[in-house]
């Protein structure tokens, strides 16, 4: 039985995995899954504001406090801010409900370890088995109320040293988008703390309105308000706080590979770039691995997925990784992407260099980008099917020396995403479609 996919559960709230029961057994598999402690694990759970958050939550603590865990509720906080108070505290593991920049139907299950840092693989298999051994039972009683407690301004605290010894040009505003999201009560606070003006939307939540027609995926409503505002600057969180998209003061969408160039640069100037190399996903457009090799540093291909960036981060010891899509981690302050993390190192990078970030955004030059996404009755080997094998073969030799096609499945949905990239948009949307259009015909829904 497969649970977990390239970011924690995921799925309709109420409906498999994350049903009652087996919210309950994933709670229990989890504490058996991890290794004992004198006097039981402690556990500590956050969520982000979509209204089944509180009965999932109260679900998971019942089916751990079952195998003897004690657990604590942060309430609503980012998945960053779970993932520091985990490794902080005396805790052996922080799992975050949430469902990220899906809508509020959605939601998820998120598990990192004591050292905050999202659980590997291997550890994610052995609940799933556990999780699916009928030779025992979870607690059948009825839940309680999970004990809370207030521990966020620890992580407020740990932000706030980005910034530190830095003074911002006088006047300098900032629009911020919440998402109706997890940021929406430590966003607005943290930037007050800084002594930075904001003008702040999609921060009114109501369980439902989470991502809606706002955050990360929908930076359309900060884009007018930095313009309406007159703001140097905007960034847009999505539902659960680990990720950021920017826009400049001329209202231009400045994505994750913008950030990466710009910040790992900075930290290069100041000798904090280990390795002199960062992580990027597979989806990262090659005009960024041109222009970081310009100034004599290396990138690091995973594929998607920001648990896979972390772990090639560890294992080679670098500073800096992330996605286009907004997920960036700076392992100075945390192994995991931290959308208030990376909007100050921006901030940041903006103050040291005295350029706006319209201008340290202009550094990246993408090559023209189309994604493509099909919908699938299964995820078959496309080795395996002839027709589909023959046109991705016959658009990559077309490419070949000047672009990219890069095919996968998603990890959460039945769709084929096809994505190339080459120096004439509609010359490769034709590609794309056309692999699009064999797809269709060969596995199409």
């Amino acid at each position: 039985m497969r649970l977990f996919g390239t970011d924690g559960v995921r799925g309709v709230a109420g409906q498999f995995p994350l049903d009652h029961r087996t919210v309950r057994r994933l709670g229990a598999g989890l504490v058996r899954a991890l290794p004992p402690r004198p006097g039981g694990l402690q556990l500590l759970i956050g969520r982000d504001t979509r209204e089944s958050g509180e009965w999932i939550e109260t679900e998971l603590a019942h089916g751990a406090t079952g195998e003897g865990a004690r657990v604590t509720s942060v309430g609503i906080a980012p998945t960053p801010a779970v993932a520091y108070l985990t490794r902080e505290g005396d805790y052996d593991a922080g799992v975050v409900i949430s469902a990220s920049h899906n809508p509020f139907e959605d939601n998820g299950i998120k598990v990192f370890s004591g050292r905050g840092e999202k659980f590997t693989e291997a550890v994610e298999r052995t609940i799933e088995q556990i999780v699916a051994d009928d030779g025992w039972q979870a607690r059948t009683d009825s839940p309680g109320e999970v004990p809370g407690q207030n521990l966020v301004g620890a992580y407020l605290e740990h932000l706030k040293v980005v910034l530190q010894g830095l003074a911002l040009p006088p006047g300098f505003t900032i629009a911020m988008d919440c998402a109706n999201g997890a940021t929406t009560p430590l966003a607005p606070r943290l930037f007050a703390d800084l002594g930075i003006t904001t003008h702040v939307i999609g921060h009114a939540p109501d369980g439902r309105n989470i991502n809606l027609h706002c955050g990360s995926t929908h930076p359309e409503r900060l884009v007018t308000t930095v313009l309406e505002t007159g703001s140097h600057m905007g960034v847009a969180f999505d539902g659960d706080g680990d990720r950021a998209i920017f826009v400049d003061h001329l209202g231009h969408v400045v994505n994750g590979d913008a950030v990466l160039l710009m910040c790992s640069r900075q930290l290069q100037r100041e000798g904090r770039l280990k390795g002199n190399a960062l992580v990027a996903t597979v989806m990262s457009n090659i005009g960024l691995e041109l222009a970081l090799a310009a100034s004599g540093i290396a990138t690091i291909r995973t594929a998607v997925g920001d648990k896979y960036v972390m772990e090639e981060m560890i294992a080679r010891n670098l500073s800096l990784g992330g996605e286009q899509s907004g997920h960036v981690i700076f392992s100075d302050y945390l192994f995991t992407g931290d959308g208030l993390c990376t909007a100050l190192n921006v901030l940041r990078t903006v103050v040291l260099t005295g350029r706006p970030l319209a201008d340290l955004a202009a550094d990246l030059v993408s090559y023209p980008q189309v994604l493509l996404n099909v919908r699938v009755r299964e995820k078959v080997d496309l080795a395996a099917v002839p027709a589909v094998a023959a046109a991705i073969a016959r658009v990559e030799q077309r490419v070949h020396g000047q672009g990219r096609v890069l095919i996968r499945y998603s990890g959460t949905e039945p769709l084929l995403r096809v994505m190339l990239e080459g120096k004439d948009q509609d010359e490769i949307r034709a590609w794309a479609q056309e692999i699009v259009d064999v797809v269709q015909q060969e596995l199409g829904a």
